[in-house]
């Protein structure tokens, strides 16, 4: 597969979009868009995962939060293996931020965001063999997924070819991992065997 030569103004314009302007602006945080764009064409493992949070937002550079620590623990890198993007490509559902609604909970990926961008930028991507689906908003954008996150990663087995399903990092998944310990004792160590492998 060829890499289509739009592929540098295709992230330029990723990041520069403000397609979610007026919807940010009615969130509880007020902010501005800011799309995080973590691709790279030679990237073997691509990390498919929900949208940046408010550190993230930030900092400007994926997973720079709890989650990303224990995501790269899982997997068994380091933070210089997990950000070499010519490695690691990191495809979030969407590209920004999305705020907190009035309670203080996260809002979900606007699905402007995929719909406008994801097919084009999977076509940037011919080099990815490992495709980690983060959560269930990944999962079901890009399983068509009905199933609970549960059955999903507990079915990882079943998953495509080159497809690994995983729960969310997040501190609030604590409790799922202790009561899903064949969750560490079985798939985390095949994800690290395969991730291994690609790196």
């Amino acid at each position: 597969m060829t890499v289509k030569a739009e592929e540098p103004d295709l992230f330029r314009a990723i990041r520069g979009c403000q397609l979610c302007s007026d919807r940010f602006a009615k969130t509880s945080t007020a902010h501005h868009p800011r799309p995080i764009v973590w691709l790279s064409a030679t990237a073997r493992i691509l990390v498919a995962g929900q949208a940046p949070g408010a550190r993230v937002h930030a900092s400007g550079k994926p997973f720079t939060d709890p989650s990303g620590d224990r995501l790269r623990a899982w997997m068994d890198v380091n933070e210089t293996e997990f950000y070499d993007v010519s490695r690691v490509a990191i495809l979030p559902t969407a590209f920004c931020f999305p705020g907190y609604n009035a309670k203080g909970a996260d809002l979900p990926p606007p699905s402007i965001c995929a719909q406008t961008w994801h097919e084009r930028v999977m076509q940037t991507l011919p080099k990815v063999q490992l495709t980690l689906l983060i959560g269930g908003y990944a999962q079901k954008y890009h399983l068509g997924a009905r199933e609970t996150v549960t059955e999903i990663v507990r079915n990882w087995r079943s998953a495509p070819d080159g497809v690994i399903p995983l729960p969310h990092p997040s501190w609030r998944n604590t409790g799922w991992i202790r009561r899903n310990p064949w969750f560490e004792a079985e798939l985390v160590p095949h994800l690290r065997e395969h991730v291994r492998t690609l790196l």
